[in-house]
């Protein structure tokens, strides 16, 4: 089996150009666009969460270490703002579990719209009910799972460090401690983003297929990803590569535009709209790759259901 990248890639943008440029249907896009929003509700494949390095000169080890203590010491001391902390936690994360179950639905309902070269909510809403419900129970177990090793990971970051810092009196940062941790971490991105990235990718679109559950889409999945590990792990390096470029050429046609163009994709849904080629062609790319591996896994050239 010959299994190549630029092709789909080709395909999948000569798709996308077909499909919102000849002709372009300002309407199509504003529709294609919102199930395309839905879909990236919970996604963040550009962001980053970093936060801002301390510049202040009496900082150690320490401090670092100690860093739950002291906040919870001071959350103790001030229950007021405990609670408030608390309670604004509580409804993050019943927002949280609302746009994932939005955006599982937004999934197919983008997924058909590609597959079918169409622009509609409803009929995909309604049709793919059953599916969505078990994409967002699959996510919201895998988000519990992936919780549950973060703080774990914490755990073990924090009571190594504070164990260090009782064995020592230096204050110096143990930098192998740090490297290892730090890789760590990485392992634990790494392979979350991979599993995200082939559910979304792959699993989805096998989910549709089929009307298949998730773990039975997965089992699917699993099958064909165990003869050819590489090429989905070189897949999942592609991505990242283009992520990277699309990332670069949005910042700089935001500066070209003298800051327009940022301030348009920051806005909820007209930022999909607007970005809409970029997510299709990452769709069709998904799609087209997918179709090399035999019959039962083309979407493109299927008959439409329902």
């Amino acid at each position: 089996m010959d299994i190549t990248y630029i092709e789909p890639f080709s395909r999948a943008w000569s798709r996308m150009k077909s499909a919102l440029l000849q002709p372009f249907d300002l309407h199509k896009w504003f529709v294609v666009g919102f199930n395309a929003f839905l879909a990236g509700l919970i996604h963040s494949p550009h962001g980053n969460c970093a936060g801002s390095s301390r510049s202040r000169g009496d900082f150690s080890f320490q401090e670092l270490a100690y860093f739950p203590q002291t906040v919870w010491e001071w959350l103790t001391d001030h229950p007021g703002w405990f609670a408030a902390i608390v309670i604004f936690i509580f409804f993050l994360l019943v927002l949280l579990i609302v746009l994932t179950w939005l955006s599982s639905r937004g999934s197919f309902m983008f997924l058909d719209n590609v597959v079918y070269d169409r622009a509609e909510i409803l009929k995909p809403w309604k049709q793919y009910r059953r599916e969505g419900n078990s994409l967002f129970l699959w996510r919201l177990g895998f988000g519990f799972v992936c919780f549950i090793l973060f703080m774990a990971y914490l755990v073990l970051f924090f009571t190594t460090a504070t164990h260090a810092c009782r064995s020592s009196y230096s204050g110096r940062v143990p930098v192998s401690f740090i490297l290892q941790m730090i890789l760590l971490f990485l392992i634990f991105i790494i392979v979350t983003g991979y599993i995200s990235m082939f559910l979304r990718d792959f699993v989805v679109p096998l989910m549709a297929k089929h009307n298949l559950s998730s773990t039975k889409a997965w089992r699917r999945f699993w099958a064909i990803i165990k003869q050819h590990p590489f090429h989905f792990l070189l897949y999942g390096a592609l991505i990242f590569i283009i992520s990277i470029v699309v990332v670069i050429m949005v910042i700089l046609a935001g500066l070209l535009t003298c800051c327009i163009g940022i301030l348009l994709l920051i806005i909820p849904y007209i930022g999909s709209v607007v970005t809409l080629p970029i997510s299709y062609t990452y769709r069709a790319f998904s799609l087209e790759y997918l179709a090399q591996f035999g019959p039962e896994y083309d979407l493109l050239s299927a008959p439409e259901s329902g």
